[in-house]
């Protein structure tokens, strides 16, 4: 008995230059980075407002911030606001007069409410040493 040789799947070879098939693929190249660029940016930014600068004054119910442009801010708080101090993500404390925050709300007609208050300690500024008693 012969053994006859096995039938083998056709192999099908696209030629990627060819002239018919190269506007297409430059479509869907321009088309995949559009998708991946414009997704990024999206989630990058979310819906929500940015508020910068020093606290000048703050209680339960807002904070009050004075931006580099020398501009207050007030944003209202609820007990849903997380306060996040630098080095220290897991803590609760709301920040101090002076501190430096970044606050993530989300504004309703004129009112801004803070989601996230993001802060560093203010700078301490160092005590001059006292002055030598007199003899």
């Amino acid at each position: 008995m012969t053994r006859r040789p096995q039938q083998q799947d056709p192999v099908i070879i696209i030629n990627m230059f060819d002239k018919e098939l190269v506007p297409t693929m430059v479509r869907h190249l321009v088309l995949a980075c559009a998708l991946v660029f414009t997704s990024s940016a999206a989630w990058a930014h979310g819906s929500g407002q940015h508020v910068l600068g020093t606290v000048t004054a703050i209680d339960g119910t807002h904070i009050e911030v004075k931006t580099q442009q020398g501009k207050m801010v007030s944003v209202m708080l609820t007990k849903q606001t997380h306060f996040k101090a630098k080095g220290n993500p897991s803590s609760t404390e709301p920040p101090a007069i002076g501190d430096r925050v970044v606050i993530e709300a989300t504004k309703d007609k004129k009112t801004l409410t803070a989601t996230e208050v993001h802060y560093s300690a203010a700078k301490k500024v160092a005590a001059p040493p006292p002055a030598p008693a007199a003899p």
